[in-house]
């Protein structure tokens, strides 16, 4: 298993805070597939509008975060260092459960099709072992 921390995954993707969403990843394959984590913290920007009586991370920011990972299994293949990974799409989506405040968001995208700069990832969030997200994301390696 290969893992990444904080400095590594910035040294692939151009993601930085606030709006970097792994905190780690714990296995990859360049050009495969990559699994990581989101610790969901109270103190995340987005829970004080999203809603300040019941915070939960919006579904929007779970599929970004998924996309990251994708991205950190995308852009570790030589052909593509210092690139960066953009949304082409969003297909096949669906949200199954809520990510509060003290989750561990498990981020898990395997890369199942790509064909010169574009690419398709088959997308899963868990917490827990419970899928709270899923989705098919289309992505396009440009230049920075």
């Amino acid at each position: 298993m290969k893992s990444l921390n904080i400095k590594e995954i910035q040294e692939i993707i151009p993601h930085r805070h606030p709006f970097l969403l792994l905190d780690a990843i714990e296995d990859y394959e360049p050009g495969e597939y990559a699994v990581g984590y989101k610790c969901v913290t109270y103190r995340e920007d987005f829970f004080k509008g999203h809603f300040p009586e019941k915070p939960v991370m919006p579904g929007v920011l779970i599929i970004e975060a998924l996309a990251q990972a994708g991205a950190v299994a995308i852009l570790s293949i030589p052909e593509n260092q210092g690139k960066i990974a953009f949304f082409g799409g969003i297909q096949k989506c669906r949200f199954k459960g809520m990510v509060v405040p003290g989750d561990k968001l498990k981020l898990e995208t395997r890369i199942i099709k790509r064909k010169g700069p574009l690419g398709v990832g088959e997308a899963v969030a868990s917490v827990e072992g419970k899928v709270v997200a899923n989705a098919e994301l289309t992505f396009i390696v440009g230049d920075e």
